[in-house]
């Protein structure tokens, strides 16, 4: 007999956390629907109220992984006082601690969206976190720290060096003696390539 324990919103609630748990168990291939609805002891059709498909789950769950990174890096950038140098550290630190927690989250974000058209809401997460590390180059130019230009190629080389280095570190690429003090050496670099003439 089912506990009809989930009512309202709490299955949907339930069901991305177990997702979500499942993801970092066994990737994106390892998630149903249906072994959800079994693992929260509920109808296998009851996860389809809350979701029609596993791509619209995976929708939701990329999005609050934005949401959460996005989150994680405002707090580090607040937390970090004023300096272009200091809040880029606080923002790089925090990526790559997120993408090293959550790498099948931070892959399964991306992927979620270049995927086909992402909904409304995964766009506007996906693209307010980058946003956010705009603002952070288009208030360095204004203090005199950034050097002038789009800012869009100022960020650039900025994040390919942050993603890469995750993407070494969460890949097992990187010496250990290089994962401890490699990422000071990026962002030192990422520092030094957006400093004003």
């Amino acid at each position: 007999m089912r506990h009809g324990r989930y009512h309202h919103g709490d299955l949907r609630a339930a069901l991305l956390v177990q997702a979500e748990s499942r993801l970092r168990e066994r990737g994106v291939a390892g998630l149903s629907l249906r072994e959800l609805a079994r693992d929260l002891d509920v109808s296998p059709g009851a996860p389809g109220r809350h979701f029609e498909s596993k791509q619209e789950l995976l929708a939701a769950l990329a999005l609050r992984g934005y949401e959460r990174l996005d989150r994680v890096t405002a707090a580090a950038m607040s937390a970090a006082g004023d300096t272009f140098a200091a809040r880029v550290d606080a923002a790089a630190r925090a990526y790559v601690d997120f993408a090293v927690a959550d790498p099948e989250l931070l892959a399964l974000m991306f992927a979620a969206k270049h995927d086909g058209v992402p909904s409304p809401e995964l766009a506007a997460a996906a693209n307010g976190w980058f946003e956010r590390m705009l603002d952070l180059i288009d208030d360095g130019q204004r203090r005199g720290e950034v050097k002038a230009g789009p800012r869009e190629r100022v960020a650039l080389p900025v994040f390919a060096a942050l993603h890469g280095f995750a993407m070494l570190m969460v890949s097992g690429n990187l010496p250990p003696e290089l994962a401890e003090v490699g990422l000071d050496d990026v962002i030192a670099a990422a520092v030094q390539g957006c400093a004003a003439a």
